[in-house]
């Protein structure tokens, strides 16, 4: 026996019941969002016109979406015809795709995004939220919304132009044989500028040409000269006018888009080639992507930013540079991979925090292949009378000169060169003083990198230290396998540095609340209220506006308990 099922029915029961549990991820992404004061949640807009939508209701859809693992404009509009929390959020008011996409990639949601983050860490912060004083950061690729096969390189473009700025030298050259009145150097030619001003000096001499012509009464036995001499100026004009100059064009324009880089795509120019390590075939394939920068806490995101750069060593400075509630933390924890002389340098001396960042040869060093290799300047005996190493082998190397050392970014180091000593004891020392060339063999010690090193493996190794970076792995990771597995964002869906920014940011913000949302039902309906000691605690580092806001999220967030 069956239930009767007939979808010919033409009587349907209406549904006019739009109310959500009060443990409703939405009711939370709502309240959260009403506690944005006005300063920050408006704009000016025109007085004429259709009034604009509001930026909460825009900022609620997008969130909620966000958390049903929906990122298209298209699938989102769809959802508010479909959904009864959707429905909830926005008044059952419609909205386009166009009017969805054109705000999640606005500068206005930009800046309601970042306060966001700095209002829920501080809301963390104030309920007790935040473990170890600790910001634990680490990186992670996601590829660009872009074509994998439409690529442009540094070092293809380089070699092009270089090409391009021969040809154009040579036609200079014939330009003077042909006693055409210009005057460029090599560096003039060398821009696109400089051709333009080949091109109107050939114009010139056509000019001058055409008149001769003009003026020519009979034509000599042979062909008039001035005609050839206008055909060859004519082809040497048309191939800079239809060759060289776009072409050096296109080059200045891919220069500029470079920025540092050595590749970008030509769907989304803002992407750089990265190597995945995720590809399905396992074979770590370049396709272009975004370096994704993630500060975290308690598994909560505090931070986050993209970067066109692949090395995680160099966007460590400007991530932190970044990061509005960086006073909230003590502790700095990363991988191997952010371990430089650069960033414990500005971490220790500039923000005033301890690094728990292991250098690259950090595990290494504890291993007794390590300890045990000749080679290695740390197993030989030092004299800092004389300012002189001993190898294994008996070789001395004493101090001869000091040298400084510019990286590509432009940071310095200061180096202590030693030089094995040209007269050892014996004949077997001075074999073994000298490189298989020949030369004195030289060992150089920077003292900076080495006391720096020294103070991070002293923090690692401490008790403390060795309990937070053991946290490491099952912070910051977790946020990764969240961000990939259950919301499915392996790869980003809008073109542009600013849109993916938002993208990401809108998902890691519903992360957040989707995640408070199930503390909230696991402790059954626990209210957060700040404590007097943590409040006046906040009063000596934060700012004022920070309070406001705190004080309108305690009335209106975490005021009304989640669950009946």
């Amino acid at each position: 026996m069956y239930q009767e099922y007939n979808t010919m029915e033409t009587a349907l029961t209406l549904q006019l019941d739009f109310t959500i549990p009060e443990d409703h991820e939405a009711r939370l992404i709502s309240r959260f969002v009403d506690s944005i004061p006005a300063e920050f949640l408006l704009e000016e807009t025109s007085h004429t016109g259709r009034p604009a939508f509001h930026p909460a209701m825009l900022l609620k859809m997008c969130l909620f979406a966000c958390s049903r693992s929906t990122f298209s404009g298209r699938t989102i509009e769809r959802m508010n015809d479909e959904s009864i929390p959707m429905k909830w959020l926005t008044g059952d008011t419609s909205v386009t795709y166009k009017t969805i996409n054109n705000f999640r990639s606005s500068e206005h949601a930009k800046r309601l995004i970042k306060y966001a983050f700095v209002l829920f860490t501080s809301l963390l912060q104030e309920n007790g939220l935040l473990q170890e004083e600790a910001l634990f950061i680490d990186g992670t690729k996601l590829q660009a919304d872009a074509n994998i096969y439409s690529f442009t390189w540094k070092k293809a473009i380089d070699r092009y132009e270089a090409k391009l700025n021969e040809n154009v030298e040579a036609l200079y050259e014939t330009m003077i044989q042909s006693q055409v009145n210009i005057c460029l150097s090599k560096e003039q030619l060398d821009t696109s500028e400089g051709i333009e001003t080949l091109i109107d000096a050939i114009d010139t001499s056509l000019e001058a040409v055409e008149e001769s012509i003009q003026e020519e009464t009979q034509i000599p036995k042979g062909g008039s000269i001035h005609k050839r001499r206008r055909r060859l100026l004519t082809k040497h004009r048309n191939k800079c006018v239809k060759d060289y100059l776009p072409r050096k064009q296109s080059y200045e324009e891919a220069r500029a888009t470079f920025d540092g880089r050595n590749s970008y795509s030509k769907t989304d120019k803002d992407a750089t080639f990265m190597c995945m390590k995720e590809d399905p075939m396992k074979n770590r394939e370049l396709k272009p992507g975004y370096n994704l920068q993630v500060a975290s806490n308690n598994q909560y995101v505090i931070d986050y930013d993209i970067f066109s750069n692949p090395t995680d060593t160099r966007t460590l400075l400007p991530f932190l540079s970044t990061i509005s509630t960086l006073d909230l933390f003590k502790y700095i924890v990363a991988d191997a991979g952010y371990g430089s002389e650069e960033n414990y340098e500005t971490i220790i001396d500039d923000y005033e925090k301890v690094p728990l960042i292991p250098y690259g040869m950090y595990h290494a060093e504890q291993k007794k292949k390590y300890k045990r290799d000749p080679k290695r300047r740390d197993n030989w005996s030092y004299d800092e009378k004389e300012d002189a190493y001993t190898d294994l082998d008996g070789v001395r190397f004493s101090f001869t000169h000091y040298s400084t050392r510019v990286d590509k970014q432009g940071y310095t180091r200061q180096f202590k060169v030693y030089t094995a000593d040209k007269e050892q004891m014996d004949d077997r020392l001075n074999a073994l003083a000298k490189t298989p060339k020949g030369n004195q063999r030289q060992t150089s010690v920077n003292y900076n990198w080495e006391y720096f090193k020294h103070q991070a493996k002293e923090h690692l190794e401490s008790d403390y230290g060795r309990r937070i970076y053991a946290q490491r792995k099952i912070d910051v990771e977790t946020i990764f396998g969240r961000m990939k597995g259950v919301f499915g964002m392996r790869r980003v869906h809008v073109r542009g540095k600013q849109a993916v920014h938002n993208d990401i940011g809108l998902m890691f913000m519903s992360m957040n609340l989707t995640k408070l949302i199930l503390e909230l039902r696991r402790k059954g309906g626990h209210t957060f209220t700040p404590s007097e000691k943590r409040q006046k605690n906040n009063e000596d580092h934060l700012k004022p506006t920070v309070f406001i806001v705190l004080f309108i999220c305690q009335k209106l967030v975490f005021s009304q308990p989640l669950i009946r």
